[in-house]
């Protein structure tokens, strides 16, 4: 209940985030139970069933990427102050959140269910015939318990996986315990209190008297007052001056520190500290792209597999290449995003350049894998596009293959611009303080499209050279 209320009363632009994510989750869905119907009705070809299936996942997997990515970016699920006090606690909202991406992809799974069932003419009477009639099976009844089993795919993997990427962190550093205060109150005590440590009863509550009156000290404020304050009032004294607590009010209303006034340095702690250390994942994604590039470069001359849809075949370890190529080109992403950064700073920045590249080191790990993906979908889609050009019979390529390189393009893309948009929002205390330190509008602009035109001078050539080398063994 409480995740349809998060929904009903979300900002517009949530609610187009969502309907995309829908319309993903009913594309793959869509994709799926028309494998099934291939199924049913080539009960004799096994494994072109399978591979066709197989052919789903990368589909399933960009939906399901593009779902985390808008379960991120809604603000009805980020911790504020007071919801744990209501119940709403972090993983209060993270199963919030997750029941919320469940919900999106199951209205997308019934609209799939129910175009699917009205190609086959179980609702109108009228199936659709011609090249559809291959993938529908309309002469054979639907199992339905299979056809829930793929629907349920696409809300059950987004939501899991919305619920393992968003679950509460414990970002203490390791090797610290759990510390606790005074009656079980979490915290962690500047120093750990013993037995005694307030003395007497009410020896926390004396003040010191004055200078001039003749009171003995009570029985709690025995203990020696401390180097630091003896040395101090000795200075005081020496240089004339009445010693602490001591003097006329005047004299005590002048050594009042005067209060302090915001200045720009104080405006500047605001901003965030620049990276200390880069992306971890730079090493490993350059050795996965590169066995990945050896794995094709191998299986050049092998045995080819029809694929379907009318693609043009290739070996199963050519297949395998590819999707050793686009995880490295994910796993690399944020570290060559980090590195785009440290590139605008290099050879005496100005403030422009110094303010695009800070940004960049900063949100390469937010923006750095979607980047890595959309490169790898890019150079996967030339390659084809390629091997399918100089091949020397071209088929034609059906609609179902249209309609998965429509969602794995549009999926990424979606995703790019979604990590964008959360990445807007995380700087936004940013933007603010540079706007009350006088930055120019323009100025902000203009680190905008630096960012994004180092990104593309990076990423764009890396992404032709990989759509060459992964195509170079398949074309000789």
């Amino acid at each position: 209940m409480l995740a349809l209320r998060l929904t009903r009363g979300a900002h517009p632009a949530v609610h187009l985030r969502r309907l995309l994510v829908a319309t993903a989750a009913a594309g793959t869905g869509f994709l799926l139970l028309c494998t099934l119907g291939y199924a049913m009705a080539h009960q004799d070809d096994p494994r072109g069933s399978l591979l066709r299936l197989a052919w789903c996942l990368t589909p399933l997997a960009t939906t399901v990427y593009f779902a985390l990515a808008v379960a991120r970016t809604d603000p009805g699920t980020r911790p504020r102050p007071g919801l744990a006090a209501i119940g709403l606690g972090p993983a209060r909202l993270m199963a919030v959140s997750a029941a919320t991406t469940a919900l999106s992809c199951l209205l997308g799974s019934m609209v799939a269910l129910l175009f699917f069932l009205h190609l086959r003419g179980d609702l109108t009477g009228m199936p659709f015939d011609g090249a559809g009639a291959d993938f529908l099976a309309p002469e054979q009844p639907l199992p339905l318990p299979a056809a829930l089993t793929l629907l349920g795919l696409v809300p059950t993997l987004a939501s899991v996986t919305v619920a393992l990427a968003m679950r509460p962190r414990d970002d203490r550093p390791k090797g610290t315990g759990r510390s606790y205060g005074r009656f079980g109150a979490r915290g962690a005590a500047a120093a750990r209190e013993t037995f005694g440590a307030y003395g007497r009863f009410g020896a926390h509550l004396h003040r010191p008297p004055s200078a001039g009156s003749d009171a003995p000290p009570s029985a709690g404020s025995r203990a020696a007052p401390s180097a630091g304050s003896r040395a101090a009032g000795a200075a005081r004294v020496g240089a004339g001056g009445p010693p602490s607590g001591g003097g006329t009010p005047q004299a005590r209303a002048s050594e009042t520190p005067p209060t302090a006034t915001p200045t720009t340095e104080s405006q500047l702690a605001t901003l965030p500290p620049p990276p200390q250390e880069a992306p971890k994942g730079l090493p490993w994604g350059i050795a996965v792209l590169a066995a990945g590039l050896a794995v094709e470069a191998y299986a050049g001359k092998q045995h080819t597999t029809p694929l379907p849809g009318g693609l043009t075949g290739a070996a199963p370890a050519t297949l395998i290449g590819w999707l050793l190529t686009a995880v490295g080109l994910a796993l690399a992403g944020p570290g060559l995003t980090h590195l785009c950064g440290r590139l605008l700073q290099s050879a005496h920045p100005g403030a422009l350049r110094l303010l695009a590249g800070r940004i960049l080191m900063a949100e390469a790990t937010r923006i750095g894998r979607p980047l890595g993906v959309v490169c790898a979908v890019a150079s996967g889609t030339y390659a084809m596009t390629t091997l399918h050009d100089t091949a020397a019979t071209t088929p034609e390529i059906g609609p179902l293959t249209t309609l998965g390189l429509l969602l794995v393009t549009g999926c990424t893309l979606a995703t790019l611009a979604t990590a964008a948009v959360e990445a807007k929002h995380a700087r936004a205390d940013t933007t603010a303080a540079l706007l009350r330190l006088g930055a120019p509008t323009t100025m902000l602009r203009s680190a905008a499209a630096l960012r994004a035109g180092a990104v593309l001078a990076l990423f764009g050539p890396l992404t032709l050279i990989v759509a060459e080398l992964a195509a170079l063994p398949l074309t000789r």
